[in-house]
Order: structure tokens, then C-alpha cells, then sequence
């Protein structure tokens, strides 16, 4: 939990600066991937899902130190070999736990949020699930397990697996030659996350691409069919705590009206996006019926709300940076307080960009809860022994943030709202 926490301190401001690099060569090359709002809804859910995992929020049914300690015909050390195979075992592990989250209408709910931007570009490569509270694939890292590669190994190839999907979540960086037929690039993962009916459910690999192509789901970016991004019942909101559930709410919702108890049960485990007999009809949901013909989600806003969701961002992430610097000398449970407060926070400022006047009460609860915070533990979580005037800068913030978001809900959004997005 801590040294992760002190592992994504570090990867955070990186990822960042590329996301700042990417905007601004798409700037200047006239093909701007990377609108603000959309940037924002990116970034906030790469913090919902860091904090979710820094806290351990999610459990494994099995675990893969006791795989190995009940199945490994060898013991490896934690050498070079060992982090070789461990390596490819992950890449084969996450194939098809990619794969089938693809297929099966439940696990679709925790990786919508990936596919949610309209956009393709490196901040969409952060829109990571804060639904999937319960691991379910370990078994496939059998063959892992079954060599003896030991536990340490995976834990430490993971995330190390996961930060090398960032750099191909791009539209600046065209095919690579050879390297077309070994990893995943930039042109492969667009394919994945286009709507086009030529690419759906392709390219599920994570660093080879060889898996795709060993087991029939390999597609070639065509020059003939630009790739079309998002999902197909589009989000339409940044809130990325929105996101991550909208799909199980509806699946619940399905399941409540239904009148065939075969089909409340069956729902979860069918293909992704099916619906009982004449559901479409019965309650319809918005969907994209012409991938080249629709409009895309918040096309205009003010400088003033972009701006200040920037603001918000930002400042987001250097709360979140404190936690992760200081996990230990705030403790168990307090951890767990602050982890709701930047989840409150979050949930605030991306229904202000939704431009929902219900924010204004969120707003509401998370200054209460701040202002509770510095109250009853005498300063924000030991800050002031760092910074002298910690609370009352956060208590200024809080303050500030709650009148904003009331200037926003009481002028009705409309000042000044003729920005283009991707301006």
C-alpha cells in the first residue's frame, strides 16, 4: 500500500507532463486530441482508481502467493528469469481478462470508464475502473504460479505492466514499421478503442500483440476507416464516478423490470450490452446508430469553467500527493477519511462541469466535511507540522471553492459559454 502510494508520487508527475507535451504538440501541429474538460474527466478518474488502490479497496478470491504455494512444481528465485516469465505470464493474464471484460455484460461495468472518452489521446489511458472491488482472474496465472515465480515478482511486474500502456494511448504517433508485429502501438490501440463496426472487440493485447493474432482477435488500423472513439451508449457526463456504474445500473434496472426470471439471472453473464426481448423499445437508452454522424459530449464551455476544472484538478492532485507521501503517519482509519474526502471532491467539481445545479450540494457536504476534518483532528492530518498556515490555506480553499461553485450554479452556466472545447 505505501510503496505503491510512493511509486505513482513519482509516475504521477510524469504522466502529467506528458499529457501537457501531447496537448501542446497537438496545438501546434493543428490537430489538438486533448480537450480540457475531456483531459479533466481523464485525470480525475486516474485519481479516483490511484486512491482506490493505494487504500486496497478491492479483494482477490484467490490469491497468487497461495497459488504458489499450493501448485508450483519449481521454486524460482527472483532473478532475471523469473521476471521474464512473470512478465509474459501477466501480458497473458491480462489479454484475457481484457478480453473477456470485453464480452460478458458484468465485467463490462468496470471497463466502460477506459472506453468513455470521445476522444483518443494520453490522459483517456488514465480513465481506469473504481467498480472492480473484487479480483476474479488470479487462476490465470497459473502457469506462473505453476513455475514457482515467486510472489514478490508479480507484485512488482504489475503495476510496471500496467505504466507501459500509457505511451500508446496517442493519435500523434502513426505505424511503427516492425514493430507493428510484436507490442501493442499506438495504431493497434486505436483500433481497440474505436466504435467503427470494422474494429470492435479487437486488439485486446496489453504489450504483445501476438496474443490477438494467436487467438483471432487481430485487426490492422485501415487507412479507409478512421477510427471512431468511445463507447456506444456514450456517458455524457465527466463525472468518471458516474461512469464507473452506469452500466451496472442499468443491468440492475433491467434485471428489476424484467418479468422472466431467466433473464434476471442471465443478464449478468450475457454479451456485453444485451437487454431482454423488446427492452430497446420498452425503455431506450441513447446510442450511437451512426458512428459518423453524432455529436460529441460537451462541445462548448467558458473559459471561466474550464479554468477553474484545471484549478480543481491540479489541486486534487497535490491533496492526493500528500496521502501518498504520508500513508503511514496518518494511519488506519484515517486513511480511509481522507480517501472519502477526495472521492467527495472529485464527484463535486466534475458535476459543476457537468453543469448540474445539484452540485452546489455536494459542494456543500465536502467544504462541511473539510472544515470537520481540520475540527476535530486539530489540522489536515498532520500537515502543520510541515507547513505552519497548512489549515488555514485549506480552510481559505474550501471557502473559495464553495463560493465559486455558487457563482457557477446561480448565473445558470451561461456566462460567457461559447468556447469551443478543444480551444
Amino acid at each position: 500500500m505505501e510503496e505503491y502510494g510512493k511509486i505513482l508520487v513519482i509516475v504521477m508527475p510524469v504522466f502529467l507532463l506528458l499529457i501537457v507535451i501531447e496537448k501542446i504538440y497537438g496545438h501546434y501541429k493543428g490537430n489538438d486530441a486533448a480537450p480540457l474538460m475531456d483531459t479533466v474527466s481523464s485525470v480525475s478518474s486516474g485519481m479516483t482508481n490511484s486512491v482506490k488502490d493505494v487504500l486496497g479497496i478491492s479483494i482477490s478470491l484467490i490469491s497468487y502467493g497461495w497459488l504458489v504455494s499450493k501448485i508450483a512444481v519449481f521454486h524460482l528465485e527472483a532473478n532475471v528469469l523469473a521476471y521474464s516469465i512473470g512478465f509474459i505470464a501477466i501480458d497473458f493474464y491480462g489479454y484475457w481478462t481484457h478480453r473477456l471484460s470485453h464480452q460478458v455484460n458484468f465485467l463490462w461495468n468496470q471497463h466502460a470508464i477506459h472506453h468513455s472518452s470521445e476522444e483518443f489521446n494520453l490522459a483517456c489511458a488514465l480513465r481506469q475502473s473504481v467498480s472492480s472491488f473484487v479480483k476474479l482472474f488470479t487462476f490465470l496465472l497459473i502457469p506462473a504460479a505453476l513455475l514457482g515465480v515467486p510472489a514478490v515478482v508479480i507484485a512488482v511486474t504489475l503495476p510496471i505492466q500496467l505504466f507501459l500502456q500509457f505511451w500508446y494511448h496517442t493519435q500523434h504517433i502513426k505505424k511503427m514499421g516492425i514493430l507493428e508485429k510484436i507490442l501493442v502501438t499506438p495504431s493497434h490501440h486505436r483500433v481497440h478503442h474505436a466504435i467503427n463496426p470494422e474494429y470492435m472487440d479487437k486488439n485486446h493485447s496489453q504489450i504483445f500483440i501476438i496474443w490477438d493474432k494467436l487467438f483471432g482477435t487481430f485487426q490492422e488500423e485501415l487507412e479507409s476507416v478512421p477510427a471512431v472513439f468511445g463507447i456506444t451508449r456514450p456517458a455524457q457526463t465527466w463525472n468518471p464516478i458516474r461512469i464507473n456504474f452506469q452500466h451496472l445500473w442499468l443491468m440492475i434496472t433491467d434485471a428489476w423490470r424484467s418479468e422472466n426470471w431467466q433473464d434476471k439471472f442471465t443478464i449478468w453473464f450475457k454479451p456485453t450490452g444485451w437487454r431482454p426481448e423488446n427492452f430497446e423499445e420498452k425503455y431506450p437508452v441513447n446510442k450511437i446508430k451512426n458512428v459518423y454522424d453524432f455529436e460529441k459530449y460537451g462541445v462548448q464551455y467558458s473559459k471561466k469553467m474550464m479554468f477553474w476544472a484545471v484549478s480543481q484538478a491540479l489541486t486534487t492532485l497535490l491533496f492526493i500527493t500528500y496521502l501518498f507521501n504520508s500513508i503511514a503517519k496518518i494511519g488506519l482509519p484515517n486513511i480511509f477519511v481522507y480517501g472519502a474526502f477526495i472521492f467527495i471532491t472529485i464527484y463535486s467539481y466534475t458535476e459543476l462541469m457537468d453543469a448540474r445545479k445539484f452540485s452546489i450540494y455536494w459542494e456543500s457536504l465536502r467544504f462541511s466535511i473539510g472544515i470537520a476534518i481540520i475540527y476535530w483532528f486539530g489540522d489536515w492530518f498532520g500537515l502543520n507540522r510541515i507547513f505552519p498556515f497548512a489549515s488555514y490555506l485549506i480552510i481559505g480553499y474550501l471557502v473559495l471553492s464553495l463560493l465559486v461553485t455558487l457563482c457557477f450554479v446561480s448565473s445558470n452556466f451561461e456566462k460567457d459559454k461559447i468556447v469551443i472545447l478543444n480551444s
